[in-house]
């Protein structure tokens, strides 16, 4: 027999608490438990569907984890779907016939690469490590072999062994400085500090573990102080904000200097993410700022790339991303050519008083294919063969370490007659009238279609990137501070956050231990501020003895 639909009911929040409340009383504390978590699922769920812009597939992405968007997973396995490059292009430049044969037969015999992920890491790859050199215990090179009695031996690189030791993120040395008193006249002699004890209770290694944690790492105060608690280092959360108030207008010269470094930059990339800044929000913004008619506050990341640096920056407050880059390009000197923006289309991603050259996202373009295929799958699966093919050729220019000018050369030889192919595609579709122009394939063709230009301007404009993924990356970070510490308390403590997330970011972006550069910059503080562009980054320098103490 069928099954009949069940009865649909209409309950409010107070029904759900009164069911709770009874279920406390009648119930194990387990049962009512499971209840209550049942009831709290039952309004998030209902919420989320409420929701103006909420989808089914969205609605299944957020409750039970997003797919990947990779073309293989997307787009079911179908002969009629291309291949992702022509042969010419799917070689190394240098590559002939030859070389590619003699490779197969080179590696035929040998087992297939491991997933990324897998596997063990290589001992260099322990940059951070504290090293210690094992002489043999009873050979020197120029020694006689004790195996043949003949040879003798000499000096090979070294073996590698690489063993991992556990430690709080905090630790504490605790001085007991002896102390004499003359029984006589009563005079106390105590025992002077070591010189290695230093004369602040919390050092520079300390400050910039504690930023390292909350605005690297996305780790709050007070989890923070849970876990030093835990290893007998007591750590109060005030605590942590003061060291950090302490140590931020040390940092303060080179974030002002990296603005200055990024405004010189060649692309600059773009966007912003909405934050919780508790005095620029509700009551308290209209007596701070009361002049102010926007009520949004957001993160604006910026990431600048010249020659092999790039420049992350973060800016939090009621300003979009948009105004934020102009702030940045005010700094560009004149003589300078015309940057590249990336960004996606949005308006307040645009400086708008400033001239740029726009590229837009090409990611966020295929991103619209990719959530309606499962509806369109033939007509999404021509667009996204198009975008695999050129991804793929972008690749091939990366990994051949083509210069800005031979890439564009590339593109234009490789993926400017397939997208030429799918712009003929996209408007034969509208005068053949095959789609329905409100509908979700409608709306994403029609987006390809009004930003064409931009989004291809890559196959124009030496150096424009395809997508705008290195500033989504860098606004992962303070996302991830979003997730776990919910908001700001006040101005001061956002732009302290955006100048740690900056430096941090700058240095992952650069592969520069963060820690020994912080440390460094807060120990030199007054070298810093009267030579910033010598402590970037990319060209600061340390002594052996400063770093010794450092690690």
């Amino acid at each position: 027999m069928p099954r009949s639909l069940p009865e649909v009911l209409i309950v409010d929040s107070k029904q759900l608490r009164d069911v709770k409340d009874r279920a406390q009383q009648t119930l194990d504390a387990g049962d009512a438990d499971l209840v209550g978590k049942v009831f709290d699922s039952y309004e998030y769920l209902a919420r989320l569907i409420g929701q103006k812009n909420m989808s089914i597939q969205k609605l299944q992405a957020l409750m039970f984890g997003a797919k990947t968007e990779k073309t293989a997973q997307v787009v079911k396995p179908d002969s009629s779907t291309p291949e992702p490059a022509n042969a010419d292009a799917s070689q190394p430049a240098d590559a002939g016939e030859g070389d590619s044969d003699e490779a197969a037969a080179n590696t035929s015999d040998k087992p297939p690469p491991l997933g990324h992920g897998h596997g063990r890491r290589r001992a260099d790859a322990y940059r951070g490590a504290q090293r210690v050199t094992v002489p043999h215990a009873s050979l020197s090179a120029g020694d006689e072999c004790p195996e043949c009695g003949r040879g003798t031996v000499y000096e090979k690189p070294p073996a590698v062994v690489v063993r991992i030791t556990g430690q709080p993120p905090l630790g504490a040395t605790r001085y007991e400085l002896q102390r004499l008193r003359c029984h006589l006249c009563g005079k106390v002699f105590t025992a002077e500090l070591p010189a290695l004890a230093g004369p602040q209770k919390y050092d520079a290694k300390a400050a910039v573990m504690i930023g390292l944690l909350k605005y690297g790492s996305g780790l709050p105060f007070h989890r923070l102080e849970g876990l030093q608690e835990n290893l007998d280092i007591p750590l109060p959360a005030s605590t942590q904000w003061d060291v950090l108030a302490d140590s931020a207008p040390r940092l303060q010269p080179v974030f002002d200097e990296l603005i200055r470094q990024a405004a010189h930059g060649d692309v600059l990339y773009n966007d912003d993410m909405t934050v919780k800044i508790l005095t620029l929000m509700g009551p308290r913004r209209a007596e701070i700022d009361p002049d102010s008619s926007r009520t949004g506050v957001f993160t604006s990341g910026i990431v600048a790339t010249k020659d092999a640096q790039r420049i992350a920056l973060f800016f939090s407050g009621h300003q979009h991303a948009g105004e934020n880059l102009a702030d940045v390009l005010r700094h560009r000197a004149k003589e300078l050519e015309t940057p590249i923006q990336m960004c996606d289309a949005l308006s307040r991603n645009l400086p708008a008083e400033l001239e740029v050259i726009l590229a837009n996202c090409l990611a966020h373009a295929r991103r619209k294919f990719v959530e309606i295929y499962n509806h369109f799958p033939d007509a999404c699966r021509t667009v996204l063969a198009a975008f695999q093919l050129v991804y793929h050729n972008d690749a091939l220019t990366r990994q051949q370490g083509l210069t800005p000018a031979k890439r564009l050369q590339f593109h234009q030889n490789h993926s400017q007659t397939p997208m030429t192919t799918l712009h003929t595609w996209l408007q034969r579709q509208w005068d053949e009238k095959l789609v329905e122009p409100n509908s979700a394939l409608g709306a994403a063709i029609k987006y390809l279609q009004r930003h064409w230009e931009k989004l291809t301007r890559f196959l124009h404009v030496a150096g424009a990137p395809l997508d705008n993924n290195v500033c989504e990356r860098a606004l992962k970070k303070a996302i991830r501070h979003r997730k776990n510490s919910l908001f700001y308390r006040t101005r001061a403590g956002a732009r302290m956050g955006d100048v740690f997330m900056s430096l941090i970011h700058t240095c992952e972006l650069n592969r520069v231990n963060a820690f020994d550069y912080l440390t460094a910059l807060i120990r030199h503080a007054d070298q810093v501020a009267t030579h910033p562009a010598d402590w970037l980054p990319w060209n600061y320098r340390q002594s052996p003895a400063d770093l010794t103490t450092t690690r």
